[in-house]
């Protein structure tokens, strides 16, 4: 069955009401609301968070909108493929209940809007060095998904790794009552991470771009078996550095963080990822395509 489709903010809010406060079995349990935010153009990713979502809650709003706030000059707003049709019925295979696609000027009465939610000194590194203003464009889109749905869960993809750290900021320190499940990155056969983006890569660049995923997996490895003095832990970045950019990439940036985004250094000169829960983070341009992908590595 087609999901129902809503692009004004009160016609969606009237759908949801019946289901706030109802009971829906003879336990009593309450009905929950699911939020999936999206822009669009989906893939099996996505179709994963819906699914996970569905495990979570009884009914699920897949919001779809290309958000003008979080797109940097000269980057692809214009561009970045806009195809509702064909995501509805994708999101008919998965069960989604709702979907949610507002134009611009309903979400944004006054563009840019003069209202802010800043994301703070997590926003300004890795990603946000590179797309200043990037992460409060996405902070107050998923504030007013969150005021517009008021899910009890929503779900984001771990690619999109200091995103999602970011929205879990936003939720703790908004007290927003949402429960965020960060789902695992879904990757293609040969380990690329699914991703929008990946169609803008011509088929020679989509055959070296699984290199990305692999030098991550080595360079964990070589973490988790090693016991590393700052010398060799510089070579091994160094090294992977190297091995990303022959392939063909131009690299944005490589970094390992601990799992909160914090520093993996003890004191401003010792190296430190002894019994930490690390992170291993990349961007990198291959083509017309910007790639993000990461590694979750636990060092004993």
């Amino acid at each position: 069955m087609s999901p129902i489709i809503y692009h004004d903010i009160s016609s969606l809010r009237e759908a949801l009401q019946p289901y706030r406060g109802q009971q829906n079995d003879k336990q009593g349990r309450q009905q929950r609301i699911a939020l999936v935010p999206t822009m669009g153009n989906l893939h099996d990713g996505h179709l994963e968070l819906v699914k996970i979502a569905k495990q979570h809650a009884d009914v699920v709003v897949v919001s779809i909108f290309v958000n003008p706030t979080q797109f940097g000059v000269g980057e692809d707003f214009d561009s970045y493929p806009r195809t509702l049709d064909a995501d509805v019925a994708k999101l008919a295979t998965v069960d989604a209940d709702y979907v949610f696609a507002p134009s611009i000027d309903a979400m944004y009465p006054v563009l840019p809007p003069p209202t802010a939610v800043l994301s703070g000194a997590i926003a300004n590194q890795l990603c946000g060095q590179s797309r200043p203003g990037h992460f409060d464009g996405v902070g107050i889109v998923v504030a007013k998904l969150f005021n517009i749905v008021q899910p009890d869960v929503a779900v984001f993809g771990q690619k999109d790794y200091q995103q999602l750290a970011i929205i879990k900021q936003l939720v703790r320190d908004l007290s927003y009552p949402i429960n965020i499940i960060g789902a695992p990155i879904v990757r293609a056969d040969d380990g690329l991470a699914l991703s929008s983006r990946n169609q803008y890569l011509s088929a020679n660049e989509r055959q070296v771009a699984p290199v990305l995923h692999q030098a991550l997996q080595e360079l964990a490895q070589s973490l988790k078996s090693t016991a590393l003095s700052q010398q060799a832990f510089d070579k091994l970045l160094v090294d992977t550095r190297t091995r990303i950019s022959d392939a063909g990439f131009v690299i944005d940036y490589l970094e390992i963080k601990t799992d909160e985004l914090g520093s993996i250094m003890s004191d401003s000169t010792t190296f430190n990822i002894e019994n930490k829960n690390i992170v291993i983070l990349v961007a990198a341009w291959l083509g017309r395509a910007r790639l993000l992908d990461n590694q979750l590595v636990v060092v004993n």
